[in-house]
């Protein structure tokens, strides 16, 4: 009986939209491991609910409860998206990563600039191009390099999968609160995943484009901003991969405490020697967490990195490497996936 029912109601959801003298191409229902959620569609042919991501976030109400899918079909979007802080819980789906970009060119300004700022708790992204195209594609680009933002994600509990970031520098400012970024790629040269969250890259393509700027031009893969020793806040990198093409740092201290470790990831020869850098706070090493463990490829020799990387016990790399790093109360597993759009 309550197939039957969940069946006739997909049935009429199909049909929504009939008011305006056209049929929506796509049910107003997705289907996921917990039952039917809300779905609001995206697409550029005006067959859809609406023609641009931002209208489709906006038509959410405030203080949103529940989860609401909104699906946005392939396409180049070229819009800067933003999640304001009171419109939790939506589940942004891409139609493909390849075919499905967000694409703006502000720069400058971090807070102005990122084609897609995320400011509320409890926000899902898959298989969304996310690209800042002021300094990219790189290549024969005339702009002077400055901070231009692909992506902001300032709210706790967000999780991307599938996901790209496209930028120079500063591509993506992982900005604050617990996220997990699951076969994401990002791609930069200066400083381009950087901030203060407390995040988990797991099976993620780390690219390095600093060969676009010069052959030689060291680039700086992130920039953590860990203030505080007590800060719990920290990136980890886990089962990724690092290529590209020049040379770049594994990192650089933007705060006094940054925190980054590369667990068990591949780094390609791209990675230069000495391997991290302490920028402003030279004299102040011992206050930096800046660790490898148990990387390979050919820019995973660490004998002539810098003396004062440190050396994780193992109760400390399970415990930053484990998905209770930033996830205790189970907020990942609470998620929807949907199964049929």
């Amino acid at each position: 009986m309550a197939v039957y029912f969940f069946t006739i109601i997909a049935l009429l959801c199909l049909f929504n939209g009939l008011s305006n003298g056209r049929v929506l191409q796509w049910p107003s229902i997705g289907m996921n491991l917990f039952g039917f959620i809300p779905t609001i569609y995206v697409d550029q042919s005006g067959f859809a609910h609406f023609d641009t991501i931002q209208s489709a976030i906006d038509s959410i109400p405030s203080n949103n409860s529940y989860w609401i899918c909104i699906f946005i079909n392939s396409g180049l979007y070229k819009e800067q998206v933003t999640i304001p802080v009171d419109k939790p819980f939506i589940y942004l789906k891409g139609a493909d990563v390849k075919t499905t970009i967000v694409i703006w060119g502000a720069h400058d300004s971090l807070v102005t600039s990122p084609t897609f700022s995320s400011f509320a708790d409890n926000i899902i992204v898959e298989n969304l191009n996310f690209t800042n195209s002021y300094n990219y594609p790189p290549e024969n680009n005339g702009n002077q390099m400055k901070p231009a933002l692909a992506a902001m994600i300032s709210g706790d509990k967000s999780a991307f999968y599938g996901c790209a970031f496209s930028g120079l520098q500063d591509t993506l400012l992982d900005d604050n609160g617990r996220h997990y970024f699951k076969l994401c790629t990002i791609e930069g040269a200066m400083d381009f995943i950087f901030g203060t969250g407390q995040s988990i890259y797991e099976d993620c393509t780390i690219l390095v484009n600093a060969g676009s700027i010069a052959a030689d031009y060291g680039g700086y893969i992130t920039a953590q901003g860990r203030l505080d020793p007590n800060d719990a806040n920290g990136f980890v990198f886990k089962n990724c991969k690092v290529i590209g093409r020049g040379k770049a740092y594994l990192g650089r201290a933007w705060r006094g405490y940054a925190r980054v470790l590369f667990y068990k990831t591949h780094l390609s020869n791209i990675i230069v020697p000495q391997g991290w850098d302490a920028w402003n706070f030279k004299g102040h090493e011992d206050q930096l967490t800046f660790s490898e463990e148990d990387c390979d490829g050919d820019g995973a020799d660490t004998s002539k990195r810098v003396k004062w990387e440190k050396k994780l016990s193992k109760n400390m790399v399970e415990s930053l490497t484990d998905l209770s790093f930033i996830d205790t109360d189970n907020w990942i597993n609470g998620q929807p996936f949907i199964l049929l759009n």
